[in-house]
């Protein structure tokens, strides 16, 4: 039986206490993530020039063979490019070239210097490339794959900086809702889409990147305000909040701050190959979804521009929402003792990852039926927004002091993930862009969602890892070890 512990206080002063104000800017941070990928892949249908723009567009001049000026079919002047399939694929996954190599290197730096650094210079940075992805289209495709690589290297190191500074800030009862923050990257997606969708019709494709790379500078400079990596270096802090956390989770000192990373011990534990192989699994599906679907919606289903951002948009709202409900249903049932911080993750875990697999085999054959295919995709991705109350915050249960690392691990796999999904897409439509083409990915969707639920219900635990405990000092005062998913042994 799980021990219950008492919730964090929700206010100490009648204003917004610093733990809330690092929920929003979190959320926010997330959200502002994914806009700074999803206005990529709805600009990319309009940037590409597309032969069948003939019968309502007039070319109005050609630049090295490679660029057309064209007018929109609502009479929007906008240059377009002849890139074909396999280039607008290569496009797509080049972000997760660099995006893999900061994954682990993100995860652990965050753990040494901290996150509010990692976090905001990383996600300044990639707001101020968005801002140049106009010019960098103009200067040659070269340039846009370049950018593109770069933009994935700055945020590759965004994800896994968030765990060390929830094992700062957060106490264990609250932290699949805090972690619920990190889904906010579908909310991100789901207003974005239909935004850029709306940009790019009446302003051209342009204006969805200086509409996100501003947002993004915008948010960067607040982050750097009000946003500190513990409770000890916060100025504004009261006593009263800054006390009951430092009680609640012992800050390290500055003689052991950083334990060395078990190398050894980590790679040959169980519960940490759960977390990064469901991870992978999870996300490759995602990935495929995020990145493909507004092609999907277009050459498949045929909708609109201004309807591809709406329909593509719908299925990253229902996910956050589900994380949301997921997150605080777990914590709930962790803190009351009704669930086992073990049960709670391998249940949702299950659910999240494990109903899409099925889903994507229905989708398989009713994927051609236009109400039915954004049906089945909107269900499938809300139901995986539980993975917040499952596996994705799992490592600050099994190892808090390297849940950046075992983060890290994970994402890296997930990114090649990531990659495999448009090489995989690419090289099944580049001939034959149909229906039964987008069968055969339904279908590799469906066993990959299915081999990463049974491998975390397997093999997943919530218990603090011996390995993951900082050894005692020869001479100094022993205390007892309290895991911090609170549950007896």
């Amino acid at each position: 039986m799980a021990k219950t512990e008492k919730s964090f206080p929700r206010n100490f002063t009648g204003c917004l206490t610093c733990v809330q104000v690092l929920n929003i800017m979190v959320l926010l941070g997330f959200m502002l993530n994914y806009a700074l990928r999803v206005n990529f892949t709805i600009a990319i249908v309009e940037m590409i020039y597309d032969a069948k723009d003939n019968a309502t567009a007039t070319t109005l001049a050609n630049v090295s063979g490679s660029m057309n000026v064209t007018q929109h079919p609502e009479h929007i002047e906008q240059t377009r490019y002849h890139w074909d399939t396999k280039q607008k694929n290569l496009l797509l996954g080049c972000f997760f070239w660099g995006y893999v190599l900061t994954e682990l290197p993100g995860g652990r730096l965050a753990e040494v210097i901290g996150a509010r650094r990692v976090f905001g210079y990383s996600t300044l940075l990639a707001s101020v490339l968005t801002l140049l992805t106009p010019g960098a289209a103009a200067a040659g495709f070269g340039w846009v794959v370049a950018l593109r690589v770069v933009l994935g290297f700055l945020l590759g190191a965004t994800w896994p900086a968030i765990l060390p500074m929830a094992s700062k800030w957060i106490p264990p009862m609250d932290r699949s809702k805090f972690m619920s923050n990190m889904m906010a990257s579908s909310l991100g997606a789901a207003l974005t889409m239909p935004i850029c969708g709306f940009l790019i019709a009446h302003f051209g494709w342009e204006s969805a990147f200086y509409f996100t790379g501003i947002i993004g500078v915008m948010w960067a400079v607040a982050w750097f305000a009000v946003v500190y990596d513990s409770p000890a270096q916060h100025p504004r802090i009261s006593d009263t909040e800054r006390n009951f956390l430092l009680k609640a989770l012992p800050q390290d000192g500055n003689g052991n701050g950083h334990m060395p990373v078990p190398w050894k011990a980590m790679l040959l534990s169980p519960p940490v190959w759960a977390i990064i192989v469901t991870h992978g699994a999870s996300v490759f599906g995602y990935f495929t979804v995020v990145n493909q679907l507004p092609t999907y919606v277009e050459s498949i289903l045929h909708y609109s521009i201004k309807h591809n951002g709406l329909l593509s948009s719908l299925p990253y709202l229902g996910k956050y929402l589900c994380a949301l409900a997921s997150s605080v249903l777990a914590d709930s049932l962790r803190r009351s003792g009704k669930l086992s911080t073990t049960t709670a993750r391998k249940l949702f875990t299950g659910f999240a990852v494990g109903l899409p697999g099925i889903l994507m085999i229905v989708q398989a054959y009713h994927g051609h039926d236009r109400v039915w295919s954004i049906a089945i995709f909107t269900l499938a991705l809300t139901i995986n927004g539980a993975v917040t109350a499952g596996y994705l915050g799992n490592g600050l249960d099994i190892a808090p002091k390297f849940s950046g690392t075992i983060f890290g691990m994970a994402n890296t796999l997930s990114s090649f993930g990531g990659w495999l999904s448009t090489y995989m897409v690419g090289e099944l439509t580049k001939h034959q862009n149909t229906y039964e083409q987008w069968q055969i990915v339904f279908y590799i969707l469906a066993a990959t969602y299915l081999l990463g639920a049974l491998c975390f219900v397997s093999l997943g635990a919530g218990e603090l890892q011996p390995w993951a405990v900082a050894p005692t000092a020869p001479g100094a005062e022993k205390h007892e070890v309290q895991p911090l998913n609170e549950e007896k042994a």
